[in-house]
Formats: structure tokens, C-alpha cells, sequence
């Protein structure tokens, strides 16, 4: 059976590197409406555009019966200055260890894998990067309260992920100066209605290159406008990107499940 088993807005939207969840953090939900005897299929695409700076992405997703979630997506990172554009592909897989966000008592938690390359390390082989591609591991956590804020539904999420990516990976994986570590990723939201979600982003991430990357921040809004098509707008600040300061600008998402 095609996936129609959750309540509306329940598997968040769609991550930049094609996790379910918020615009750059995944989140513990699997992507789509399916229940533990259902699949679901989708697709997005979604652009960033800062300053000096464009991310276009697409991708699609598979959740099999709640339980795996498979996803692939495409990144196209425009660099005006230079003239030219970085493609890097991200495949993904999640497994819900624990847990629905909204009938257990603690909140849902999920492993997740995303495995990145580069198809042209040349810009991250001239910054010093190590390696053309990386896996990054994290570990979700996430729960929605009914009613909890003056009758309005509140939605956290924390997730661990360990990374060597520069800037997502678009400027390649390591350094000889970097060091490993895990880096904290969460996000909060607030649903105004039963299909708008009002919300903000956090994203720890490496400086592998010594170029001054920065945490990722936004604040956005969620349109779900039935259990086939939701639509994110968000304002982004990036802070340093290769060495380009106080990237800021705006996002806009688009996903649909079959």
C-alpha cells in the first residue's frame, strides 16, 4: 500500500543532502506517510542562493514501511566568481532504531548514513582538502508534543553527526590540519496550524580548511498542504564560505510523495 498511515507533516520535509527532516538538518522521521505495513515514494528539489553563492538540489526518497529510509540526491553549487559550478552526489540510508515522535513516551531516535562525492575535486584539491568523498554518520533524536504550547503542537530535534565534510562536502572531505569529532545538529518548530509549521535550524560543521566556515542557521516556514506536496521557505545565515564572509540569503523547498 502506497504510505497515507501518519499524521499530516509528521515526516518534516526534505533535508538539503535528502534525509526527511528540516532544510539542513535530517531529522529521526523517515521521509513520507508510510506505516509499518506501507512504503512511500518522493521527490524534491530545493535552492539555496546566499550572497556570493547558489545551492541547486534534487533528489528522491523511499520509506519501507517505516522502518528504512532510502534517499539520492544531486548538488549543483554555483561559484559566480569562478565561473564555475561543483557537483556532488549524496546517497543516503536511515533506520528508525526506536520510537514514533508522537505515540512514545521518549522521543524517536534513528541512525542515518549519507555518502558523498565530488564528480570534480579540482576547487577542493586547490583549498587542501584531503579526499573527493566522505560518509557521514548521525544519530537523530526527535519528538512532537500535541497541544503542549498553549494548544499548539511543538516539534524538537537533536542530532549527532560525525563528518569531515567542508561545507557539506562541496569543498571536499578533511585536511591535513583537521582533526575528527562529532558535531550537534537541532532544530525546533512550532505548528501556528495544523499544516503550517513555523521553525529554526542549527548546524554545527567542520573548519577541515581553515577558511573560517562557520555554523549553519535558519529560520523557516512550512506549508504542508496536503499529504502529497509541502512546500519550505527559509532565511539562511551560512556565515564564512570559502572564505567569503556573512553569507546570507534565502531557501525555498518543494517535495511531493507518490
Amino acid at each position: 500500500m502506497a504510505g497515507s498511515g501518519k499524521l499530516l507533516a509528521t515526516p518534516g520535509v526534505s533535508q538539503v543532502e535528502g534525509s526527511a527532516g528540516g532544510g539542513i538538518v535530517p531529522w529521526a522521521q523517515l521521509a513520507g506517510y508510510a506505516s509499518d505495513e506501507q512504503w512511500s515514494l518522493g521527490g524534491f528539489c530545493s535552492r539555496a542562493s546566499v550572497d556570493d553563492y547558489r545551492l541547486d538540489v534534487c533528489g528522491i526518497q523511499a520509506n519501507l514501511f517505516d522502518r528504512v529510509e532510502l534517499s539520492y540526491a544531486e548538488h549543483t553549487f554555483a561559484v559566480p566568481a569562478l565561473n564555475t559550478e561543483i557537483e556532488q552526489s549524496v546517497s543516503g540510508v536511515k533506520v528508525r532504531l526506536y520510537g514514533d515522535i508522537v505515540y512514545s513516551v521518549w522521543p524517536q531516535l534513528s541512525l542515518g548514513m549519507q555518502h558523498k562525492s565530488l564528480k570534480d575535486d579540482a576547487v577542493a584539491v586547490l583549498l587542501g582538502a584531503e579526499d573527493d568523498s566522505g560518509t557521514d554518520i548521525y544519530l537523530a533524536a526527535s519528538k512532537l508534543h500535541l497541544g503542549a504550547l498553549g494548544g499548539l503542537n511543538a516539534f524538537w530535534n537533536i542530532t549527532a553527526r560525525h563528518t569531515e565534510a567542508n561545507q557539506l562536502g562541496l569543498l571536499g572531505y578533511g585536511s591535513q590540519q583537521g582533526s575528527e569529532r562529532i558535531y550537534l545538529e537541532a532544530s525546533a518548530a512550532i505548528f501556528l496550524s495544523q499544516n503550517l509549521a513555523l521553525g529554526y535550524e542549527y548546524r554545527e560543521k567542520p573548519d577541515n580548511l581553515r577558511l573560517g566556515e562557520q555554523a549553519w542557521r535558519d529560520v523557516f516556514v512550512a506549508w504542508f498542504i496536503n499529504k502529497q506536496i509541502n512546500i519550505t521557505a527559509a532565511w539562511l545565515d551560512l556565515g564564512s564560505i570559502a572564505g567569503q564572509p556573512d553569507q546570507t540569503g534565502w531557501y525555498v523547498s518543494v517535495t511531493g510523495y507518490f
